[in-house]
């Protein structure tokens, strides 16, 4: 009897022609969408958004033109808990998270394998680009990034355990996204042309600040906006509204460029500056979890990103505590960002990363 593989389908391209790639590779597959949310609990009146039926039936399309069962498993109560109720906590602490990090972490990685545990299957499919590798020397799973380096997602994996890397399989990390929606085409697959979200999937429209007001019910107050000498330059219209670097929709005139510098949620201030004031050689991170190491002996040069668009940049990092980085750049580097992830490379393998503080 052949393996057994559950498929998560988003009703996207990508987990779409994975599910293809596994199956031709012999699995039995079963294909199964996350309810991560619904358009009322986040206050969109429309059925275009991630989640929404038309990505179910799009995913349900490609299962039943493949032959494969398909389910839809709700996990409604967990994504809230774990993803939009930290994002929303992190944003009125004057942090900017990455909620896609938290959702592979507690909930695709998480409770997904946890069902296809349940289901007795033998791995857990997504279309993640990114590569999985075992390491007979130091006898662990190594996560690798992309071969198509346009889309690798490696950033967002690096909280995967060594559990979660031996049952996982990323079909698409050899491949090209060219390769992937020219598969599509051939199959037939009626979301071949369907676009990559751009957004966060449940801030469809990307005004945080809207969203946020929405789904609590809270009004952000205004407060004051501060130049680097701490004067009253401004009016901010709520923290929530601001993250470190951003330049644009300040509301404030000056007669030199100004960046956010810094957001205090205690004195509900928004301090701006010049493009110098953002620089900075050094960060902690925490919430870390390491792959290629149990823990960090000593200090380790490696290349760092801190955010996902960003270049990885040289850097000494040290493990200064059970459940703390201490990462030290070469260069001073522009917009560290509490909230962020900090992710350690050596070349194409994910050394680890946490949570920027």
């Amino acid at each position: 009897m052949g393996k057994k593989a559950l498929i998560a389908m988003s009703g996207g391209v990508d987990s779409s022609v994975a599910a293809y790639m596994i199956q031709q590779q012999g699995y039995d597959c079963t294909g199964i969408t996350m309810k991560l949310f619904t358009n009322e609990d986040i206050g969109v009146n429309r059925d275009k958004s991630c989640c929404s039926l038309e990505d179910v039936k799009d995913a349900r399309n490609v299962a039943d033109k493949m032959g494969i069962p398909f389910y839809v498993n709700n996990y409604t109560e967990d994504f809230k808990t774990k993803v939009i109720d930290s994002f929303i906590t992190a944003y009125q602490n004057g942090a900017t998270p990455n909620p896609c990090i938290d959702c592979n972490r507690y909930i695709k990685f998480n409770k997904l394998l946890l069902r296809a545990r349940q289901l007795d299957m033998d791995n857990l499919v997504t279309g993640h680009y990114a590569r999985i590798e075992y390491n007979s020397q130091s006898s662990r799973y190594l996560l690798k990034k992309a071969i198509d380096n346009t889309k690798d997602q490696s950033y967002f994996l690096y909280a995967m355990t060594q559990q979660q890397l031996e049952y996982t399989l990323f079909p698409l990390g050899d491949m090209l996204k060219l390769e992937v929606r020219s598969i599509a085409r051939k199959l037939g697959f009626t979301n071949a042309e369907k676009q990559d979200s751009q957004d966060i999937c449940f801030v469809p429209e990307g005004d945080y600040g809207s969203f946020m007001e929405k789904y609590t019910g809270k009004k952000y107050p205004e407060g004051d906006i501060l130049d680097l000498e701490g004067n009253i330059i401004g009016r901010h219209k709520g923290i929530i509204r601001y993250t470190l670097g951003q330049r644009r929709g300040l509301g404030v005139a000056v007669n030199y460029p100004v960046y956010v510098t810094a957001i205090n949620p205690q004195e509900n201030t928004v301090t701006l500056g010049d493009e110098s004031a953002l620089l900075s050689k050094t960060l902690v991170a925490r919430s870390i979890n390491l792959i290629a190491y149990d823990s960090l002996e000593k200090p380790l040069r490696c290349m760092v990103k801190t955010r996902y668009l960003q270049k990885e940049k040289p850097a000494t990092a040290e493990q200064t505590g059970q459940d703390e980085l201490k990462i030290i750049f070469d260069e001073a580097q522009r917009a560290i960002t509490p909230g962020q992830a900090a992710v350690l490379y050596n070349g194409e393998t994910v050394i680890g990363g946490g949570t920027i503080v």
